[in-house]
């Protein structure tokens, strides 16, 4: 497997192997015919995958299940309940909100809205599709048999979703959803819209679930009101909490206030209490089933997880017991009889064949004639420490560089103002250090011109110090104006994506800060050459660079393209996906490319600088680009999850992103050290991983299009 051809070929066979049995996985063994489909819904055009099990359709109607995903994640995360329970005889829609995978809003969006569309009406929208649908079964007087189920923000709008519904069938006089359950959600959100005694009224006398994990990193709190005065300094969510046991989730359970805890894993017959409108009763209360399944969870695990699944399959079994179609055969298989996993592990399979075939096809390609120019003649590594004093600079370097990210990860995510200021204050002090170290150097050489040696280290130090304050002032202005660099428009319409671009600006400043500093204080005088880094300047090599870039990812893209059209399935585990993508993905991706391109160019330089021929190089390459944000997820959730409270309380949503950014990180050094190796120069390396990870993350959030 030393060859290319025989890589590239393992690499095939791993895609093929594992699209075809996760396509099987997800069809269950082809008994359900899984197929796209878009619509125009009323606010705009809304995507999913319809899952239909054999002999469903307008002979043999079946009841219905939409479920949906959180905010960032697509329709693909629902894949554990869309397998399960079309296997069990269910139509099931997968559904992408407004904004995320493939759906779109129709209508302008202002930037301070933007949260204020897709959770709320999608859901609803979706069922109202369904219900037209001539597969959808209905009672006599034209209820539908649907369900709503969500994750996340997809659980507000589930919610949501039965009011509106309720609200609707008191002027149709039918209901379209006949039950739902929320997954990662409580009514914190919803309640922008009604009250949670409003939204339970609305419920009636449908069947209603909720599954909250203990380690959510979102919602299940108590209010402030029951919080003690230890729990009030706590700030933030990811904190252990146990919903049941709070008023919102005793008044959930129909319970009253004093009630010590409510019972999970049980159905019980909830009052609804009277539904209202401006004070007045629009309908008499009624009586339904509620039930909370409070597994140990955090929030993403939710729609991993063999146990939620496994809740809601308990759940749709109650809930629809008596509506099914006499042909739903398998409709009462047990909950942990279950297959989904199979097809994520499939799924892995064919991800890793995706991202060991990019540097064999590389190195194909540049056996073509204008590509291999994209290759330079081989450099001499950059000097390595050569005593006691030089060995440990260079491990406090690397300790250093690993772990800054780290630590100033949540400052640089969420821009908050304190950090921001002490990181004011010491890019002020570098820069005056700086300044002050470049004249003093420049005077200090002019005295010694009698002496080279000492002249020329002098000179060094000066000239080095004079970049540093480049660097130093660029840090300073990107502190100074956060607030005014990568903000959230209809231009950069990725709010995650602009978190992570203004990380990566940052970090990729501290890499050029470290490596100017080794370079000119000490590397120069051991006999490092610029060229040592491999920063070619060659027009024909960067161009040639580029192009041989672009030619691997299209040819990897087209192979996902290709894959999905037969097979049905994407590249991805868990959070971490390559999937396919609209035009719109593709014009965000060129915005967010430049950045994204001094972030991974600068990677480049230093990982090979600091790592190539050395032992372990490899590993040591990963470790610098993802060691220190590995250890904050460890501290992060390890102390969460033996104190109750994390290390950080406040950083939720950008612990979560990291699930899917270290891996991106993990691979592209790997890219970065392999692609050195082909070519002797960065620039391959820099673009492939550019152009890569730019369409991997772009593709994997929440694209606002009609942003204004």
């Amino acid at each position: 497997m030393k060859k290319p051809q025989g890589l590239l070929v393992l690499s095939l066979v791993l895609v093929i192997f594992g699209s075809l049995f996760a396509g099987m996985f997800n069809t269950s063994f082809y008994s359900v015919k899984v197929k796209e489909i878009k619509f125009q819904a009323e606010h705009g055009t809304l995507s999913g995958l319809l899952y239909m099990p054999k002999g469903a359709g307008a002979d043999d109607k079946r009841p219905v299940i939409i479920t949906t995903h959180g905010y960032l994640n697509t329709k693909e995360m629902q894949d554990a309940p869309a397998i399960e329970m079309s296997r069990r005889g269910y139509i099931v829609l997968a559904l992408d909100m407004y904004d995320h995978g493939d759906s779109r809003w129709s209508a302008d969006i202002p930037v301070k809205d933007l949260f204020g569309t897709f959770w709320i009406y999608s859901q609803f929208d979706a069922a109202k599709y369904i219900y037209e649908q001539d597969f959808t079964k209905k009672d006599e007087q034209g209820n539908a048999y649907v369900a709503v189920s969500g994750h996340s923000m997809g659980g507000f709008s589930t919610l949501l979703s039965m009011y509106m519904d309720e609200m609707s069938s008191l002027q149709t006089g039918y209901r379209m959803i006949y039950t739902g359950i929320s997954v990662g959600s409580d009514f914190s959100y919803a309640a922008a819209v009604a009250p949670q005694d409003q939204l339970q009224a609305a419920y009636g006398s449908r069947t209603v679930g909720m599954i909250a994990g203990k380690y959510d990193e979102f919602f299940f709190n108590k209010s402030d009101e029951e919080k003690t005065a230890a729990e009030k300094e706590v700030q933030g969510t990811v904190t252990r909490k146990d919903f049941a046991a709070t008023a919102s989730g005793k008044a959930f359970l129909g319970l009253k206030p004093d009630v010590p805890k409510g019972e999970t894993d049980q159905f019980k017959e909830v009052t609804s209490g009277d539904l209202t409108v401006d004070g007045k009763v629009v309908r008499a209360s009624q009586t339904g089933e509620h039930i909370m399944y409070t597994p140990n969870q955090t929030h993403p695990w939710n729609h991993f997880s063999g146990t939620t699944t496994g809740h809601l399959i308990d759940f749709y079994t109650h809930a629809f017991n008596g509506v099914t179609s006499p042909n739903q055969t398998n409709v009462n298989l047990d909950s942990g009889n279950q297959i989904w996993w199979a097809k994520e592990a499939l799924n892995f399979v064919a991800l890793i064949g995706f991202f060991l075939m990019i540097v064999p096809l590389i190195t194909l390609l540049l056996r073509l004639p204008f590509l291999r120019n994209a290759a330079t003649g081989e450099i001499a590594t950059v000097s390595a420490a050569v005593n006691g004093k030089q060995k440990t600079m260079y491990w406090l370097a690397i300790a250093f560089s690993t772990l800054i990210p780290a630590i100033l990860f949540p400052t640089l995510m969420d821009k908050e103002e304190s950090g921001l200021n002490v990181l004011r204050i010491i890019a002020l002090i570098l820069l005056i250090v700086s300044v002050l170290g470049a004249i003093i150097g420049f005077v200090v050489a002019g005295s010694k011109r009698n002496n080279y040696s000492a002249s020329r280290r002098v000179n060094n130090i000066a000239v080095g110090s004079v970049l540093l304050a480049i660097v130093s002032l660029v840090m300073w202005v990107i502190f100074n104006y956060a607030d005014k660099i990568l903000v959230t428009s209809s231009y950069f319409n990725e709010p995650t994506t602009n978190q992570i671009v203004y990380w990566a600006l940052v970090s990729a400043l501290i890499m050029i800060l470290v490596t100017f500093a080794f370079h000119y204080f000490s590397k120069k005088d051991a006999g490092t050459r610029f060229s040592d880094y491999g920063i070619s300047l060659n027009p024909v090599t960067i161009i040639a660079s580029l192009v041989t870039a672009v030619l691997a990812v299209v040819i990897g893209y087209s192979l996902l393209f290709i894959v999905q059209a037969i097979f049905g399935t994407d590249f991805r585990i868990w959070t971490f996906a390559v999937r396919t993508f609209e035009s719109e993905h593709f014009i965000t991706a060129l915005r967010y490319t430049p950045f994204f391109l001094i972030y991974y160019f600068v990677s480049a330089v230093a990982l090979n600088a600091n790592t190539r021929g050395k032992r372990g190089g490899m590993f040591l390459a990963m470790v610098l680009n993802v060691g220190g944000l590995v250890l904050w997820l460890l501290v992060q959730y390890g102390k969460d999850f033996m104190t109750g409270v994390a290390l950080y309380p406040g950083q939720a949503l950008n612990g979560i992103l990291l699930f899917a950014l270290v891996p991106c990180l993990i691979i592209a050094a790997v890219y970065a050290r392999k692609l050195f190796e082909k070519t002797n120069n960065v620039w391959l390396a820099a673009f492939v991983n550019t152009l890569l990870f730019t369409m991997v993350t772009v593709a994997n959030t929440a694209l606002f299009w009609n942003l204004v």
